[in-house]
């Protein structure tokens, strides 16, 4: 009787090759389990399309936008940028019950690439925060929110967006690997609502006291939400410092600020488990 093993890629090529793969398999595990548990991805599709709605039109009627403008035309890319915040949650709880079924310890005594279930996780949850963002923003379109740009700029506004989605992505993970039990997203979410809303996504950092206009001009979603703004041709209310006037570059800096960091550390914890 001949006994065959498996071929243990040698060339780093071949590696990559696996890796891809096992990244793809994991990312279709997810997609799965979507397709036969659709309730919590329409939830959480329509919770975004409620605050739309809320904020738009309970509220919206009684805030003027800048130079007594459209508030939708201001407040929506705040939400675009708030609904990437929000996705921490969701990537918390997928990561902790896995953990919590003992499903992340079975793949790891798999043969396969040690990258593959991080990957995995990241990517199906950035196909969800695109779909999401393109039902926020049909939402918008269908409200009265328009962009007054070019495509290009629209584009590269709904990469920042993403941008922001994909730092904060890892942060989720990392914060899942962490926590022994799905509860523990309670006290996550008890945190991520103040430091949503602590930014300029509904009003103007200056309409705040000085001392909490300056931590809310430097929240990473206040960054998001302007250089959007400013991409898509929507009003903002702008300020006179430093970081208000450099809103597109904080856009991109405090994401890869937030990639250099929680990316290497849920790397390190993920391998850590064990132990």
């Amino acid at each position: 009787m001949t006994i065959t093993t498996p071929t243990i890629p040698s060339s780093p090529l071949d590696r990559l090759r696996r890796a891809v793969v096992d990244a793809w398999t994991m990312t279709y595990r997810d997609l799965v389990h979507w397709v036969r548990q659709p309730t919590p991805v329409v939830v959480g599709l329509l919770f975004p399309v409620l605050m739309v709605l809320m904020f738009g039109y309970l509220f919206g009627g009684a805030i003027s936008g800048p130079g007594r403008g459209d508030y939708r035309e201001f407040l929506l890319p705040g939400l675009f940028a708030l609904t990437m915040v929000f996705g921490i949650e969701a990537t918390m709880v997928a990561v902790t019950s896995d953990a919590a079924k003992g499903v992340t310890d079975r793949f790891r005594s798999m043969p396969m690439a040690r990258s593959a279930v991080l990957v995995g996780r990241s990517t199906a949850d950035m196909l969800n925060s695109t779909l999401g963002l393109a039902v926020m923003l049909a939402c918008g379109l269908l409200v009265g929110w328009r962009w007054h740009e070019s495509g290009g700029e629209a584009l590269l506004a709904v990469g920042l967006l993403l941008l922001l989605r994909l730092a904060l992505l890892w942060v989720g993970i990392y914060l899942g690997l962490l926590a022994k039990t799905p509860e523990a997203v309670v006290a996550v979410q008890i945190l991520v609502w103040p430091l949503a809303f602590l930014s300029n996504a509904f009003v103007a950092t200056t309409t705040m006291p000085g001392w909490l206009g300056v931590i809310a001009e430097w929240n990473p979603l206040s960054a998001t939400a302007s250089a959007t703004r400013e991409l898509f041709g929507n009003p903002g209310w702008g300020g006179d410092s430093w970081i208000a006037q450099h809103a597109p570059l904080m856009a991109v800096a405090w994401p890869l600020l937030l990639l250099a960091v929680f990316l290497p550390l849920s790397v390190r914890r993920y391998q850590r488990l064990s132990r």
